[in-house]
């Protein structure tokens, strides 16, 4: 079995430059950066003079990067590896020309020098020292120093300078470890303050060993002016490639790194070292009530050795930055920047949603149980079933719309919105629009539209709806965007872009359409009057959304996310609720009556047959046909017929013999009969003289 591979390559690779990084600085300790930072404020702080009268260097003990001084390093082991071969002479002119030169060819340099020794004694024989002049780093200049006289030892208290009893190939403490894989010839040292130079310098030196056991061996050491480095306390900063930081320093501040952020402020004149150039500035979502939320580092540094100390309490106190109230990316006291959900009020509004969705449910299984009464199979049970799927869907957009609103919810507000309203007026103009055939055909020809046709133009309206809706979600998905309320409280509501206008311009002409179509049928007469009420629930659909977006754009532009939420409910209840309450109310009423399988009397006596029903055909059911229901209907016809017929006789024979009065309970007088008509001449007979 293989193994596999944990981490990716690019954690691999970050992995080995932090590695490199922390070995090649030689692994500095905590107390090791601390002590260095307190010597930089001492210097900094203008107590050289105490320092320089004790001693004349201060290390530190934290090593830095010594790869940007990389060629005078090459240049210090390429003199030395030519004064071990050619010897060190008695004389000092090949060690001045050495000397002079390194300073001349690398501008980082700026002392040089070159001991010739006793290797039996370590007596000093000779010394060339370079320099470059003054605090100008002018020209070289050849140096004597009076501590190091010919004929006595090198003072060991240089920073540089090892004595001449440790062996060569061993490190001193005085030196930094070199990086790993590497050869040099000789050590660097810790970064130091000089005083003579007035300056913070790093020495590469460089032991030459005699050719033989005795003779004369040679030390070669240089100093690299760093006083030009910056100590950036900060995390590590993409800078200006001008600005020239330590890495050693980098995480050594004093900001509270929870709460507040380090931003390192590079020196505008001269580069000095000091401890503290940065400032501590609130992160996102956090403010203090103290100088803006930014503080100077110097006075954290202070406030840290307080804390330290338990002097004060000012660095947990006045220096630490305070949490914003939620929601708040930037703040300056602790009001509130998000609007807030009166959860209650939500969960009651979405509790009758709900149950309205289950009431929906239990409805469409009541219909189901009667589909057999003639209440509900003359109004298609089909697509009253489609209908009540529509409105639970619409009501499902409260649940939707309930939480915070984010990615997921948005796509569910979109589909249930639009779809729901898509599923349940199309269910409710077709129906509609085929009663809008039936009532303009002129002919004697029955014009047949079942449920399965209306379907088959029902499938692609809503095909289009669907794919719609599914290249909106997948090419530009909805999602949350923050807008501001009354009082500049922030909330969040779904983004609306050209899709929704799109789909709103397309909505309200279809919107349009029914709406048409239901004043071409104002007249039509249905049973169970049911054309009129479908019609009504068209027309407060239009009338319901027109006004919710009046409240929305013109009367509540800025609402807070509780009165939108209450409009959303009060706008799925008119125009949901009504339509159920229309189109299904007063068919449960009659059944609830018994009632649900008698006809429609009323609608029957102005001529109104089954036929003439809400199915524009009348009951054309898919099964075999109802014999009972036909005879009825054929029992209708003939009794129209008859009453026609009897009634241009008795108006045939009255026009020939005006002397003849109708006979008293005649056919045309009878209470049974299905119509009563009253000869035009006997109504003339009865009147008054004076209306005659």
């Amino acid at each position: 079995m293989g193994w596999e591979l944990l981490v990716t390559p690019r954690e691999l690779i970050m992995v080995f430059l932090i590695w490199f990084v922390l070995d090649v600085n030689g692994l500095a300790k905590r107390e090791d950066i601390e002590s260095s930072l307190t010597i930089i404020n001492e210097v900094s702080t203008q107590s050289v003079g105490a320092l320089c009268i004790t001693e004349q260097y201060r290390p530190l003990m934290v090593p830095i990067d010594t790869l940007r001084f990389e060629s005078a390093r090459q240049k210090a082991d390429l003199a030395a590896t030519l004064l071990q071969d050619l010897g060190v002479a008695h004389h000092n002119g090949l060690q001045d020309a050495i000397s002079k030169n390194i300073l001349v060819s690398d501008p980082s340099v700026l002392s040089a020098r070159v001991l010739a020794m006793n290797a039996t004694t370590g007596v000093l024989v000779n010394s060339a020292w370079w320099q470059k002049q003054g605090l100008e780093m002018g020209g070289p200049k050849k140096v004597s120093d009076s501590t190091m006289e010919v004929g006595q030892r090198p003072n060991s208290d240089y920073p540089w300078y090892e004595d001449a009893d440790t062996s060569p190939g061993l490190r001193s403490p005085k030196f930094v470890e070199s990086p790993p894989n590497v050869s040099y010839r000789g050590w660097w040292t810790y970064p130091y303050f000089s005083c003579p130079a007035r300056r913070w310098l790093m020495s590469y030196s460089v032991p030459i060993p005699p050719p033989i056991r005795r003779g004369l061996k040679g030390f070669l050491s240089l100093d690299v002016d760093i006083s030009h480095l910056e100590v950036d306390q900060c995390e590590y900063q993409f800078h200006d490639s001008s600005i020239k930081t330590m890495a050693i320093f980098h995480g050594s501040h004093k900001c509270h790194n929870e709460t507040s952020e380090c931003i390192f402020r590079p020196a505008l004149q001269i580069p000095s070292w000091s401890r503290g150039r940065y400032q501590c500035q609130c992160r996102k979502g956090y403010y203090s009530p103290h100088d803006g939320g930014v503080f100077n580092g110097s006075l954290i540094e202070v406030a840290w050795e307080e804390h330290l100390e338990n002097a004060s309490d000012t660095w947990e106190v006045i220096f630490k930055c305070l949490k914003c109230a939620p929601g708040c990316h930037v703040c300056t006291d602790p009001s509130p920047c998000l609007a807030t959900y009166h959860w209650p009020f939500r969960i009651t509004l979405l509790t009758i949603s709900i149950s309205c969705v289950f009431c929906t449910i239990v409805l469409n299984c009541y219909m189901f149980k009667y589909r057999k009464l003639k209440v509900f199979k003359v109004a298609s049970p089909t697509f009253l079933s489609i209908t009540l799927l529509g409105c639970a869907t619409m009501y499902l957009e409260m649940a939707a719309i309930f939480p915070v609103l984010d990615r997921y919810s948005c796509i569910a507000t979109k589909w249930s919105r639009h779809l729901g309203f898509c599923v349940t007026y199309t269910a409710l103009l077709m129906k509609t629009w085929r009663v809008s055939l039936t009532y303009r055909v002129k002919s004697a020809h029955k014009v047949k539209l079942t449920d399965k046709q209306l379907l088959q133009w029902m499938v692609p309206i809503l095909l289009v709806m669907l794919i719609y809706l599914g290249a909106w979600t997948l090419s530009d998905t909805p999602t949350a965007e923050e807008i501001m309320d009354n009082e500049e409280l922030r909330f969040k509501q779904c983004v609306y872009n050209w899709w929704d206008h799109s789909l709103a311009i397309g909505e309200v002409l279809f919107l349009a359409w029914g709406v048409r179509v239901c004043y071409n049928v104002r007249n039509a007469e249905s049973l169970y009057n049911e054309a009129r009420l479908i019609s009504y629930a068209i027309y407060n659909i239009a009338l319901v959304n027109i006004m919710m977006i009046a409240f929305h754009l013109f009367i509540f532009p800025r609402a807070g996310p509780d009165i939108k939420y209450f409009l959303g409910f009060v706008r799925t209840q008119l125009s949901t609720t009504t339509t159920i309450a229309l189109v299904f109310g007063p068919k449960v009423i009659r059944v609830l009556r018994g009632q649900g399988d008698q006809w429609d009397n009323r609608a029957r006596s102005r001529g109104v047959t089954a036929s003439f029903s809400l199915n524009g055909i009348g009951l054309v059911p898919e099964e075999a046909p109802d014999l009972f229901q036909e005879n009825e209907e054929l029992k209708e016809e003939i009794q129209k017929l008859a009453a026609q017929i009897e009634f241009m006789k008795i108006v045939h024979m009255e026009m020939n013999n005006r002397h003849i009065k109708p006979k008293a309970g005649g056919y045309f007088t009878t209470l049974n009969a299905p119509v009563a008509v009253q000869s035009p001449l006997s109504k003339a007979a009865n009147k008054p003289p004076d209306e005659l």
